[in-house]
């Protein structure tokens, strides 16, 4: 990027003191713009979301023909972590070119780009067995895509395995890239799987970044709306599990269905 006195015209002015405050509140609203439904209280429609159009399918072939080579070779190795590493990326990439996004900037989810991340899901999944080092860069992209998943899960057990992946992808990030904003962003998932305690430390750990007293106060402020948020998703949870296995006659089912306008996930796949 071209230096001068131009530099970082922006809506903020990020010299000074200031810098470090901004550069936290852009990381906390990177995470919910990206993942504004998943806080959303209320059920929507997602047969809706899922429009298909050419466009989208002319930019995801590159990644798809690549991850079609990349099938080939695992065919021989199908334990190779740099390959199973490669074939989750072009996973990725085909399922994003199937994001639509609008001039509102609103993402349209197609169907082909909810199977690309379930695709993603399960090669990353080989990936983590298939090495003892894993890369925080792969992880990083595979974190809020898990929770994509969550998004879009039918049932609490669905989300809450997604979540989960989630979290593991985050610890590999936050372990590996100590960051303030890979520890706020662990902690928020982290509060999701109920694990209050795990929660409280990567906050904790974050705080220990800064020594900006607002930066702190944005960091507490945020996450404890987040902690609200995921204490009714535990809530409902635990009710639907009780009710599930009540009707299932105490057989030990604990799917519990997510209802449309009861959950911060939204209303699940359509059927």
């Amino acid at each position: 990027m071209a230096k001068g006195k131009d530099e970082h015209r922006m809506v903020f002015d990020v010299r000074g003191r200031r810098k470090n405050v901004v550069r936290v509140v852009y990381a906390i609203l990177a995470v919910l713009m990206g993942l504004s439904l998943f806080l959303v209280i209320g059920g929507f429609n997602l047969a809706e979301l899922f429009q298909d159009t050419n466009s989208a399918g002319d930019a995801a072939k590159p990644y798809e023909e690549q991850a079609e080579r990349i099938e080939v070779k695992l065919e021989k190795d199908p334990s190779d972590p740099d390959l199973l590493m490669s074939l989750t990326r072009a996973q990725l990439g085909a399922a994003n070119a199937q994001v639509t996004v609008e001039s509102n900037g609103a993402r349209n989810f197609t169907v082909e780009a909810y199977q690309g991340y379930q695709e993603a899901n399960q090669t990353w999944t080989e990936y983590l067995k298939a090495t003892d080092e894993p890369s925080a860069g792969l992880a990083q992209l595979m974190s809020p895509t898990l929770l994509q998943l969550a998004e879009f899960s039918r049932s609490y057990a669905e989300a809450s395995t997604n979540i989960e992946a989630a979290v593991e992808a985050q610890k590999i990030v936050a372990e590996q890239r100590p960051s303030l904003n890979a520890f706020t962003t662990l902690a928020y998932y982290t509060y999701f799987t109920g694990d209050f305690a795990a929660a409280e430390e990567a906050r904790a750990e974050a705080k220990k970044l800064t020594r900006e007293k607002a930066e702190v106060e944005a960091i507490d402020k945020q996450l404890d709306e987040f902690k609200k948020s995921a204490r009714k998703f535990i809530a409902g949870k635990e009710k639907a599990e009780k009710e599930a296995k009540a009707a299932s006659g105490g057989n030990g089912e604990k799917s519990g269905a997510i209802e449309p306008g009861e959950n911060p996930f939204g209303g699940g796949l359509a059927e």
